[in-house]
């Protein structure tokens, strides 16, 4: 079995979704502690051709708490507003705010659960369904350092392959993972770009955009454009 492990975050870069995608089974790593000015809460979009940053408030948020223990301010009027003037003519606005803006104002605050019923919606939007688990429901040793935390979650789900995105290659070792029974795997993503309704492409932004402009095959030929790397 294939997984993946990230922490949650809303809405992020094409290259979040691309792991998903090739997982069978993708983990929530809730179990992190919280990273202020990261992007577990905030992400970038267009707007007018000029890259503009949201961000959700997450209220007694520290680095002394687990992302599992906190949730997202119910305060995100003034992100709607923005995201509906921005994308409005967007051609694929219809099909995709609707399940945006029910992410934003879910009742469930907790951060985890906002984020998985993202990639959710988001593969439901693509028809298709994928296994998505929190850490925090794991039987693992959360003692180890970063690498046997990983392996130990690996033995915890039977995985046989763990891919990782590209960043991570200075944190794990494959005859590590080998030693275990477990092949590693590096993730990179091509080089994407797609109409964005002006002429010079932006990249790394929210996966909102990507869904804003581009219809549901084309966004799955997007989330397989990458390579794997050892």
């Amino acid at each position: 079995m294939n997984i993946s492990i990230m922490q949650p975050y809303l809405f992020p870069w094409v290259g979040y979704f691309q792991l998903i995608a090739q997982s069978d089974t993708f983990v929530l790593y809730d179990d992190a502690s919280f990273i202020k000015q990261g992007y577990i809460n905030r992400n970038s979009i267009l707007s007018d051709g000029q890259v503009q940053r949201f961000t959700v408030p997450v209220p007694g948020a520290s680095i002394h708490k687990r992302i599992g223990e906190l949730c997202f301010s119910s305060e995100v009027g003034k992100i709607l507003k923005m995201l509906k003037q921005s994308y409005s003519k967007a051609k694929y606005f219809q099909d995709v705010m609707p399940m945006i803006e029910s992410v934003f104002i879910l009742r469930d605050r907790d951060i985890t659960a906002c984020c998985e019923t993202a990639i959710n919606g988001i593969f439901e939007y693509l028809g298709k369904e994928k296994n998505i688990i929190r850490s925090s429901s794991l039987d693992y040793d959360r003692s180890q350092n970063a690498e046997n935390k990983v392996l130990d979650i690996c033995r915890a789900l039977m995985a046989t392959k763990y891919v990782n995105s590209i960043g991570g290659r200075q944190l794990y070792n494959s005859e590590n993972f080998a030693a275990k029974g477990v092949v590693l795997k590096f993730l990179q993503t091509k080089m994407i770009s797609y109409y964005q309704g002006c002429y010079d492409f932006v990249p790394n932004l929210s996966i909102i955009d990507v869904l804003m402009h581009c219809d549901p095959k084309t966004v799955k030929h997007i989330f397989n454009s990458f390579d794997y790397v050892d």
